[in-house]
C-alpha cells in the first residue's frame, strides 16, 4: 500500500514540537520554533508533486540506502550533493509504520537535544546509528 502526502502530513505533525510551513513553494515540516515553525529546523519536505519527500540523512549513509533500495531512495544530482538529505518515493514506502520510522529518524536528526532527551521513546538509534531504513 503506497503512502501519500496526507500520511506524511499526519505523521510529521504528530511528532513533538512539529509544525508545517510553506517554503520554496512546498510544504516543509519543522521541529522547534513553536506553532509557526519560524525558527524551527526542517526535517522533511514534500516535493511539489506530492510523490516524494526529502528527509535528513547523513551523507555517509545515503549511498548504502540507495544501493539497497533504489526504487525507494534517491538524490537529485547537482541539488542534494552537498546536503545531508535523501529523497524517498512515497509509492515505494511499504506502509505508515515505515513512513513513521523514516520521518522519526529525520526528526531525531533535526530536533534540539533537549527535545530528543524529553522523548526517549522516539530515539531508537542507540549505538547502531540512524534507523532510516529498516
Amino acid at each position: 500500500m503506497a503512502t501519500t502526502a496526507e500520511d506524511v502530513r499526519r505523521i510529521a505533525l504528530s511528532l513533538p514540537d512539529s509544525s508545517e510551513k510553506l517554503a520554496w513553494g512546498m510544504p516543509t515540516f519543522r521541529v522547534g520554533g513553536g506553532a509557526t515553525g519560524k525558527n524551527g529546523k526542517v526535517f522533511a519536505a514534500l516535493a511539489d508533486d506530492d510523490t516524494s519527500i526529502g528527509v535528513k540523512c547523513p551523507r555517509e549513509d545515503r549511498e548504502e540506502l540507495i544501493a539497497a533500495e533504489p526504487e525507494k531512495f534517491f538524490v537529485r544530482p547537482g541539488h542534494d550533493d552537498n546536503y545531508a538529505w535523501l529523497r524517498v518515493r512515497l509509492a515505494a514506502v511499504e506502509d505508515a509504520a515505515e513512513l513513521r520510522s523514516i520521518l522519526t529518524d529525520s526528526w531525531l536528526q533535526a530536533a534540539p537535544r533537549r527535545l530528543v532527551a524529553a522523548h526517549p521513546e522516539l530515539d531508537r538509534r542507540g549505538a547502531q546509528g540512524p534507523v532510516t531504513a529498516e
